[in-house]
């Protein structure tokens, strides 16, 4: 097919998240991309879509998309791109034209290279010898976790001595679990720091339920970690994020904010729980969610490449 590429609108959300369904069947089994999904993602600040996304279409049907954004003000650029197995040709195309707005956008910065980051799934449409002939390398793997929850048997976690829990219902709240977040996430690979406001864009603050967001406190350490939930994936309810401070670490905090947020799921009437984690985590997350029974759903690799 020939390449003719176009950039992506808001009014086009609907039919790319019917593509990026149509690639999660062949790679997960299943669709599970939400519109406000796409929609956030594309709302995305600093995204100018006439020169940061990409749609191809072959006779009116959707068959590749591709977004880029700037994580860091800096060299550090990512990307998506999505594409239907059959059309390769078209992702070596868009690859090439990504890459070279990656750079253009990362000496905008004022950086003299891009660093350039692509998740996708370990068995993915798009063909990985695409990317290898291109230098790109795995830098890091990625699980989704997910976990059943019944009612009967996820029930509200007894809090223990000297802890306290508590929804952010308050402005002052939210603001506080952002600062939670960037504490706890700073040693964390691929880390970029943000200010509350961009934050609270990339975390969809608009939407989101912020009774299904939590902070844990203790007696000696005061505001010690969180939890940051949803529950708009018609999926699986979804925890966003788990951080606890350096200092409070090895207390049972984050088990204790899983069993919490299991339970507000569990009542809500859900039947799974999902999360992502890095499988090199340092803090020994991994070893947190299996201890509380959450099993690997698929996996996701993160590739790089350097563009100079």
């Amino acid at each position: 097919m020939p390449y003719s590429p176009r950039p992506a609108a808001l009014t086009d959300a609907p039919a790319i998240t019917g593509l990026l369904n149509k690639v999660d069947e062949i790679e997960i089994g299943r669709p599970e991309t939400d519109p406000h999904t796409v929609e956030a993602d594309l709302k995305r600040p600093g995204i100018d879509l006439e020169r940061d996304s990409w749609l191809v279409e072959d006779d009116g049907l959707l068959v590749a998309y591709g977004l880029l954004w700037d994580e860091s003000g800096g060299e550090r650029i990512g990307i998506d791109q999505y594409i239907l197995p059959e059309h390769q040709r078209t992702a070596a195309l868009m690859l090439e034209r990504m890459e070279a707005r990656a750079l253009e956008k990362a000496r905008e910065n004022g950086a003299g290279r891009a660093v350039v980051h692509l998740h996708l799934n370990v068995a993915p449409t798009l063909d990985t010898a695409l990317l290898r002939a291109r230098d790109w390398r795995i830098v890091r793997r990625y699980h989704v976790l997910s976990r059943p929850v019944d009612p009967a048997q996820d029930l509200p976690p007894e809090v223990p001595a000297g802890v306290r829990v508590r929804d952010c219902a308050a402005e002052a709240d939210r603001s506080r679990v952002h600062e939670l977040y960037q504490a706890s996430f700073a040693g964390h690979f691929d880390f970029q720091p943000r200010a509350y406001d961009m934050w609270l864009h990339d975390m969809d603050g608009e939407g989101l339920d912020w009774s299904l967001v939590w902070i844990v406190s203790t007696d000696d350490l005061g505001d010690a970690g969180f939890l940051l939930a949803r529950d708009d994936r018609e999926a699986m309810g979804w925890i966003r994020a788990v951080g606890v401070l350096p200092a409070a670490r090895g207390r049972g905090l984050g088990g204790f904010l899983l069993r919490h947020a299991f339970a507000a799921f569990a009542a809500r009437g859900r039947d799974t729980v999902g999360l992502g984690v890095d499988t090199e985590n340092a803090t020994g997350a991994p070893r947190l969610y299996d201890r509380n029974g959450m099993a690997v759903h698929y996996a996701v690799d993160t590739w790089e490449t350097v563009v100079s």
